[in-house]
């Protein structure tokens, strides 16, 4: 399989940038981050990465490249958010709330994770990773 051409990766990851980044707005708008546990940004994280995980056994996703870098890069890479984690980390640290900071940092980690091993277990067969493994190493 061969990536996209460049302008089509540009246009896809912008696109699909542009969409999860409003879906993010979105979600976080509907429910606003409070002063305990960051739940809403927790599980945005937790939920893109089980969502990015799910990608590569999409059929659509391996024959169109340009596809995966829309939904990857572009609405989950739009969706998730590392840097809003890392500043209410901090904020937590701020306001001396070292175990709650502590816990939301590896809770997010280890959760997305769990939810990435989840998806692969569950999702994907062992012919569907034997597949893959072929569709990779022909690149």
């Amino acid at each position: 399989m061969t990536p996209p051409r460049l302008h089509v990766a540009l246009l896809a990851a912008s696109v699909g940038g542009i969409a999860g980044a409003l879906a993010r707005w979105a979600v976080t708008d509907r429910f606003p981050v409070s002063d305990g546990f960051p739940t809403t940004v927790f599980w945005i994280n937790v939920l893109g990465s089980a969502l990015l995980a799910t990608l590569p056994a999409l059929a659509g996703v391996r024959r169109r490249p340009w596809l995966g870098v829309l939904l990857g890069t572009g609405v989950l890479g739009g969706f998730t958010t590392m840097s809003a984690a890392s500043e209410q980390t901090v904020v937590l640290l701020e306001h001396d709330r070292t175990g709650i900071a502590a816990a939301y940092a590896g809770g997010t980690l280890l959760a997305a994770l769990v939810a990435v091993w989840v998806v692969d277990t569950l999702w994907t067969t062992p012919a569907a990773r034997e597949l893959l493994e072929r569709d990779e190493a022909d690149e």
